[in-house]
């Protein structure tokens, strides 16, 4: 679907197919130039909300001469040139590579270079590192912290790949002594959140934190699918999941290990 709204909208903006087509947005053709509204968000727009991402984003990864058509491109597979975040030379890729790929070529070859290999799986503090932050995961966080010690400082881990151009990746809850990083996943109001291309990623940062000697344990609330070997399905935050994620590092790490965490007063 999302191919053909792309043809649709490029003949749109090309004339080519003598159609112009324009989008709930506002994207696409101009309006007094339209002779088709889609009461949808065009594909790009509908990506970007997909990956909770903005144009702005895009707007300030852009080459400056691409930022006048970026602003009102709609198709996923159009390319730009981009600068990288790291001061590497400028490359050329489309806007779907640029929001779920690897970044720029270089970046890519360092984060596979032997020195970054090993530094694989090594747990940090990042000054700085804003993420957003649920109520639903602070209260998993502080509901876990009264039954093990959680670490405070660390909150990223190096991956032997390249994620979104970076190569680590920032887990919610990091448990470094076990190597197991807790993923809290919600659709969220829109019921879009971890769905579709969004789901793929989270797959991918699994998957590059298995590479690296780390298990992640996923849970998955408000109807979302069960994804990868540990998943937590749930319709909220309680006692409960808790205890199933106890169980699941018990699983993982075996008892012992997870016993020279637990608190002996789980209050405190």
């Amino acid at each position: 679907m999302g191919d053909q709204a792309d043809r649709v909208s490029t003949a749109g903006r090309s004339g080519t197919a003598g159609v112009a087509v324009r989008f709930r947005c506002g994207h696409g053709a101009d309006a007094a130039d339209a002779r088709i509204t889609l009461q949808r968000a065009c594909p790009l727009c509908m990506l970007l909300a997909e990956t909770k991402r903005s144009r702005a984003e895009l707007l300030r990864r852009v080459a400056p001469a691409g930022r006048d058509a970026l602003a009102r491109e709609t198709r996923l597979g159009a390319e730009y040139d981009w600068i990288c975040t790291r001061g590497h030379s400028r490359y050329r890729a489309s806007v779907s590579q640029t929001l779920t790929g690897p970044g720029c070529p270089k970046c890519l070859r360092n984060a596979a270079a032997p020195a970054a290999r090993q530094e694989g799986g090594v747990p940090f503090m990042k000054p700085g590192l804003k993420t957003r932050t649920s109520q639903a995961e602070q209260k998993l966080r502080m509901l876990l912290g009264e039954r093990i010690r959680l670490p405070h400082r660390v909150n990223a881990i190096r991956i032997n790949r390249s994620f979104y151009g970076k190569p680590e990746v920032w887990p919610d809850i990091i448990i470094p002594a076990l190597k197991v990083a807790i993923e809290y996943d919600s659709p969220g109001r829109a019921k879009t959140a971890h769905r579709g291309l969004k789901e793929v990623s989270d797959r991918e940062k699994d998957a590059a934190l298995e590479e690296v000697g780390w298990a992640v344990i996923r849970v998955r609330a408000d109807g979302l699918e069960p994804v990868g070997r540990y998943s937590i399905a749930c319709t909220g935050v309680t006692a409960g999941v808790v205890e199933e994620i106890l169980t699941m590092l018990a699983t993982i790490r075996g008892e012992h290990a997870l016993a020279t965490l637990m608190r002996s007063d789980p209050s405190g």
